[in-house]
């Protein structure tokens, strides 16, 4: 009997050891949003990068860095991909998420584009006009600055909240005129006869990952070999794009053409810039004013300077990262 007792600690160690085994043999979980912003994962999978690295990564795609990000929220993923204005919305209820490397930046990753029409479009020409987007998104915030830059007020046009996936049946349909959406819709409506309007540079979108704080503390070997794969997949990008666009043309089933042409529209480094917290700091402002956070929250302020963590990126690439708190 005694024997038996004496067996027991040594029997629940062992167990204990198999538990924290298989906590750590459980895959990391990316939520990756469908598009050219997301063409970094897309290279490191294809290319064997996160393999190589030895990481067990599980990716799940979404129609949105808003539906990413939601994933992440809800626990359904350990990381996920985002524009900077989906963190900037939710940093101030949400102090457990932050952003770790921004992947792509592109002043060109959102378009305005109309239904054709005779003679054109001018902005002038979009007064009383039915213009679609996806509320609370980066792509609302491209419309006001857009609007803003041409000297369009809120109310001349007729403002339609739809889902990311609305915005190209509606368009065909006539129940919009024109919509802000980003690639690779805008793409796909545009090959179907639509046009695009000019598009200054009004807005850079940075597309982010995202992680939430306690993964930062309980998976950061994993959180290294993910950055370190995207790292490589960065450099290979540089210096193939032809291959890089390839890449797009089996992700979002495009031709070569465009493909390549949605590459060089991005810039495509692994990197924490200061530009990005000011971007944030002004969609706060924005966004108190449009009723989509509380007021208050965007005069602190603080919550975008938390929203960003620095420190796995430098320690592998000190010089990626330019934020300063």
């Amino acid at each position: 009997m005694d024997g038996r007792r004496a067996r027991w600690p040594r029997m629940l160690a062992a167990a204990l050891l198999l538990v924290g085994a298989g906590a750590q043999a459980e895959p990391l979980t990316l939520a990756v949003a469908r598009g050219p912003v997301s063409l970094l994962v897309y290279v490191a999978e294809a290319r064997g990068y996160f393999r190589q690295e030895g990481l067990d990564l599980q990716l799940r795609d979404c129609n949105s860095g808003r539906d990413c990000h939601r994933m992440l929220s809800e626990g359904r993923a350990d990381v996920a991909t985002a524009a900077e204005l989906v963190v900037a919305l939710s940093a101030p209820t949400r102090p457990d998420h932050a952003i770790i490397a921004t992947l792509s930046a592109s002043s060109q990753q959102i378009k305005l584009v109309a239904r054709r029409r005779v003679g054109g479009w001018k902005p002038a020409d979009l007064h009383g006009r039915r213009i679609g987007t996806v509320g609370g998104t980066s792509a609302q915030y491209y419309l006001h600055r857009w609007m803003v830059f041409h000297g369009l007020e809120p109310s001349d046009v007729k403002l339609v909240l739809l889902p990311p996936d609305g915005i190209v049946e509606a368009l065909r349909r006539g129940d919009i005129d024109a919509a802000a959406i980003w690639e690779p819709q805008a793409s796909t409506v545009l090959a179907d006869g639509a046009v695009e309007l000019p598009t200054p540079r009004v807005y850079t979108q940075y597309f982010n990952l995202v992680a939430a704080r306690a993964t930062l503390a309980a998976r950061e070997r994993e959180l290294a070999q993910l950055l370190r794969a995207l790292l490589q997949a960065q450099r290979f990008v540089a210096e193939a794009p032809g291959r890089a666009a390839d890449v797009l043309v089996d992700r979002l089933n495009l031709e070569p053409k465009a493909a390549l042409a949605l590459l060089r529209e991005h810039d495509y480094r692994v990197r924490l810039d200061q530009a990005l917290l000011s971007t944030m700091s002004s969609q706060q402002r924005w966004a108190a004013i449009e009723g989509l956070i509380d007021a208050a929250a965007a005069r602190r302020g603080g919550a975008v300077y938390e929203a960003v963590e620095p420190g796995p990126l430098r320690k592998l690439q000190p010089d990626a990262v330019t934020v300063v708190r």
